[in-house]
C-alpha cells in the first residue's frame, strides 16, 4: 500500500520532509501541499507531482489524502491537527504540538473522543540510534538506578530574532521530550540560572542558560543551552547512576593527523546530526499508517508535557525562581496512565 501524504507548510522543514517521504521513504508519496506563500507551496508540488490546494482544510479532507504532515508555522498547529482528527485522519505535527497548554489540551480531548490515537509529535531524538543505545543500557540495569543526567545544547551562532524564551521553547524543548523518555519519568520543578553572558550574543539575549530539573524519582538535571558557542552544533548527554554512566556518543568522524595535531570535525547544524533519526522517524510513522496501527512515537500528551515544561523554564527565566510543573501528575489511562 502506497500512503498517500498532505503536507501543511512547505517551508524549509517542510520541503526536507517532502523529500524525505519522496526519496527515502519506500510506500509514500505527497499527493498534495498547502503553504500560505502559494508560489512556493506551487513549485514544491511541482517537484514532486503533487497538487498545491488553497487551504489546510482542503489538504486534510481531499480523497488522496491518506495522513497529514504539519509543518507550518506553530500557532497554526492546533488549527490543522485538530482539523485531522476531525477528519479520523493519522497526523504527523512538528513540535510544537500547538504554543499553548490550552490548546494542547483540546487536541487531547478530541483525540480521546475519537478513541483512538490518530497524532504523533515529532521529536526525532527517540529515533536517533546513541539515545536509543542509552535507553537500552538504563532499561537492562546496566548502570543501576539513574541519579544525575548532565546534558549541553550548543549551536554555533543564532539569529537576532532568536529571544532568550526561545532557549526553552525552540531549544531545550528536545531534551526535555528525550530525558522523559530516557528515564520513564516526569520532570517536576525547573530552575534557571543565567550565567555570565557571552560578548558574542545578541544584545537582548541571556547566553549561555543552565536549566535544573528534578523529576518525580528525584532525578536531578542539568541542562547547558549554549546558542552562539561559536564552534559548532555539539549534543551531550550523560547519565550517571549507582553503578555507573552511560554517554551519548559523538557521531562518527574520521580523525585527521596533521601540523602537530589530531583533530575531528564538529557538525556544524542539526540537519548534519539528527539527518538519520529524522529518516527513521517517517519510516516508522509511515509504516504505522499502512497497517492501521496506531503510532507509536510522542504523543499528544508528550507534546503537551513539553509545552507545560517549557512555560515552566520561559517563567523560572523571568522571576528566577524554582517553579513547579504539576500539571504532569496523573497521565490519562489513553495515554498510558500512570500517575507520577
Amino acid at each position: 500500500m502506497t500512503v498517500r501524504i498532505g503536507v501543511i507548510g512547505t517551508g524549509m522543514i517542510g520541503q526536507d520532509h517532502i523529500r524525505r517521504l519522496t526519496h527515502v521513504v519506500t510506500g509514500t508519496r505527497v499527493t498534495a501541499v498547502f503553504d500560505i506563500d502559494t508560489a512556493r507551496a506551487e513549485e514544491v508540488a511541482a517537484s514532486v507531482g503533487a497538487r498545491a490546494l488553497p487551504s489546510g482544510a482542503e489538504v486534510i479532507d481531499a480523497a488522496d489524502v491518506d495522513a497529514v504532515v504539519v509543518t507550518s508555522w506553530g500557532p497554526t498547529h492546533a488549527e490543522h491537527v485538530l482539523a485531522a482528527i476531525a477528519a479520523g485522519k493519522p497526523v504527523f505535527c512538528e513540535k510544537p504540538l500547538a504554543t499553548t497548554a490550552e490548546d494542547c489540551l483540546r487536541i487531547i480531548e478530541a483525540e480521546t473522543a475519537h478513541g483512538t490515537r490518530l497524532v504523533q509529535v515529532g521529536f526525532m531524538r527517540r529515533y536517533d540510534s546513541g539515545y536509543r543505545e542509552m535507553k537500552k543500557v538504563i532499561e537492562s540495569g546496566g548502570i543501576g538506578e539513574p541519579l544525575i543526567v548532565h546534558c549541553a545544547h550548543r549551536n554555533p551562532t543564532v539569529p537576532a530574532s532568536y529571544t532568550s524564551a526561545m532557549a526553552a521553547q525552540d531549544t531545550a524543548v528536545h531534551e526535555i521530550d528525550v530525558l522523559r523518555w530516557l528515564l520513564d519519568d516526569e520532570i517536576r520543578s525547573v530552575q534557571v540560572l543565567r550565567p555570565r553572558r557571552t560578548r558574542k550574543r545578541h544584545e537582548h539575549l541571556q547566553d549561555p542558560q543552565i536549566m535544573l530539573m528534578e523529576t518525580a524519582e528525584g532525578v536531578r538535571i542539568d541542562l547547558e543551552v549554549f546558542v552562539n558557542c561559536q564552534y559548532g552544533y555539539d549534543i551531550q548527554c550523560e547519565t550517571v547512576g549507582e553503578e555507573g554512566l552511560v554517554r551519548l556518543p559523538d557521531p562518527a568522524a574520521v580523525a585527521v593527523r596533521g601540523g602537530g595535531r589530531n583533530a575531528t570535525a564538529v557538525l556544524q547544524d542539526w540537519k548534519g546530526r539528527f539527518g538519520d533519526a529524522f529518516d527513521t522517524e517517517f519510516r516508522e510513522w509511515a509504516g504505522s499508517v499502512a497497517s492501521g496501527a496506531e503510532p507509536t512515537g510522542p504523543s499528544a500528551w508528550d507534546g503537551y508535557a513539553a509545552t507545560v515544561i517549557t512555560d515552566a523554564l520561559v517563567e523560572s527565566l523571568e522571576s528566577g525562581e524554582t517553579v513547579r510543573v504539576d500539571a504532569l501528575e496523573k497521565r490519562p489511562a489513553f495515554y498510558g496512565g500512570d500517575a507520577r
